[in-house]
Formats: C-alpha cells, structure tokens, sequence
C-alpha cells in the first residue's frame, strides 16, 4: 500500500499561507510520501488550467511524485435535468483531467440532502448521473470512486445498492474511514460490507466533541458534533481497516484526510508517521 495527502487535508495551511497546488507538492515531498491527492476545486479555471496542469506534471515528475486520485466535487441531487448535466459534466471532465494527470481514481461524490429530499428522492438521479459518466470511465479505463461523504449515500449498504444499480466495473467506493461515524455506522462494519468495492481510501479520524468545547465541529444525522482528529486520537479501528486490506490484497493508494482544527502540517506529519507503523 501506498500513502498519500489529500490536498483538503491542509486547507488551513493552505488558506493561510496561500499554497499554489506547486506549493503543496513541495510539501509532500518534503515530508517523503508516495503521492498526492489533488482537488477540482484548487485549480484555476480555464486556458490557465492548462498551463498549470503543465506546470503540475512538471513539479511531480522532479519530485518523483504521482497523483494517487483527482476529487470532483459532484452533486446528482438536483431537482433539474440541466442542473444533474452540468454535474456530470463537472465528472467528465474530473476524467479527462486525471488521465492527464496519470492516475485512474476519480473521487466523486452522489449528492447533498437539502430541504425535504431523502436518500431514496435523490437515488435515481445518482444513478442516472454515474450511468452517464461510467460510459467514458470505461472507455478511459478510470474508476469512478464514490466517497462515502457527508448525510446521503454516507451509510455502506447505500453505496453497495449505487454501486450495484450502476453496474458497472469502474463504478467503485472511496471508503473514508471517518465519515461512517457521521451516519451512526461503526466504520468496521461498513469495511467488512465494501471491503470488495475499495479502490481508494480516506484515512480520517473523528471523536466526539466534549460538552465544554467552544470548537465547530461537523455535525451527524442526529445531530452529534464530531471533531477531526490526527487518526489514531478519535473512535475509528483504523488497525482493524488497514488489516482487512491487507487481507484483501489491496495495493492501492491510503490518503490521509486531516479534518481537525490543530496545526495542518504538524498533524498530518504525524498521521504520515502513525499510518507508516501500521501498513509495516
């Protein structure tokens, strides 16, 4: 297995000392990973995202560095045709850009609640957008990886039933071994459910917020705030995981995703040092 950054993981450094993505791969080599994690929305937009994509390739080439998988910032969950178009086309484009890029995960998400919609209103229009967008995954032979990401299609047995209805061989998950925790499902068990489906994985950490913390924390579907912590400090059984992929056979890419409000760069350091020891 492999370790790498997802850029989200330093935001805060990355909003106070106004990283370029340039700036973030320094980083990552200076900290001696495998690769780095890169978001749609950290580019510019674009003739100019052409010319920095150039400028990328060239920094992870003198770094010897790759990208472990490219995050797009999808939502399925719109009550329009239009609007579910202008999402997959977000996908598509997130495909031609991590080919470019030389990776095959293309992180995606299914979609955000909002008003009265519940998971089984917005299930369709999920599938019906990933259909789309697996036509060209295929083709490309990239995955499409869903994220187990926030309140809908957070719980395993929606991700197993999208991957199923979709059905196809480059639709899989991106297991984010914290995200569990903010649906009320024990992340092991949702392991032992999508352990066959994992093509990438979030190594995240939350606990929970203690009563006389001032703190923001993300807050669960019932309404529990939970705050990001330097995995190994909160309440996922993160040996447990990197075990069964072992177990599993899993050669692919662990991509630590710092949630927390701590110092960016000193807790991923010490996430990097923690996930080195357990993958030994």
């Amino acid at each position: 297995m492999k370790i790498s950054i997802s850029m989200y993981s330093l935001a805060a450094a990355i909003k106070k000392e106004k990283w370029s993505i340039i700036d973030f791969i320094d980083y990552a080599k200076r900290i001696s990973l495998d690769g780095v994690e890169l978001l749609d929305f950290y580019w510019k937009s674009g003739t100019e995202k052409e010319k920095e994509i150039e400028q990328v390739k060239q920094a992870l080439k003198e770094h010897d560095l790759v990208v472990s998988a490219y995050d797009v910032s999808n939502n399925f969950v719109k009550e329009s045709k239009e609007a579910r178009d202008a999402e997959a086309e977000k996908v598509l484009d997130g495909i031609t850009t991590a080919k470019s890029l030389g990776t095959n995960i293309v992180r995606v998400f299914c979609g955000d609640l909002h008003g009265d919609l519940t998971y089984e209103d917005g299930q369709s229009w999920i599938i019906e957008g990933l259909k789309k967008c697996a036509v060209k995954a295929e083709e490309e032979q990239v995955y499409l990886a869903i994220e187990n990401h926030g309140l809908l299609a957070g719980k395993s047995e929606q991700v197993k039933e999208i991957i199923e209805k979709v059905d196809s061989p480059c639709v899989r998950s991106t297991f984010d071994t914290g995200n569990f925790l903010l649906v009320h499902e024990e992340p092991q068990h949702a392991f032992d459910r999508l352990k066959s489906d994992i093509v990438h994985v979030h190594f995240k950490d939350f606990r929970e917020k203690d009563a006389a913390e001032e703190l923001k924390g993300f807050k669960s579907t019932q309404g529990v705030e939970l705050i990001g912590t330097v995995p190994g400090d909160g309440q996922v059984d993160l040996a447990y995981i990197v075990e069964g992929l072992k177990e599993e056979g899993y050669q692919g890419w662990l991509s630590i995703e710092y949630e927390g409000q701590d110092d960016a760069k000193e807790s991923n350091e010490e996430a990097v040092r923690r996930l080195k020891k357990l993958i030994e």
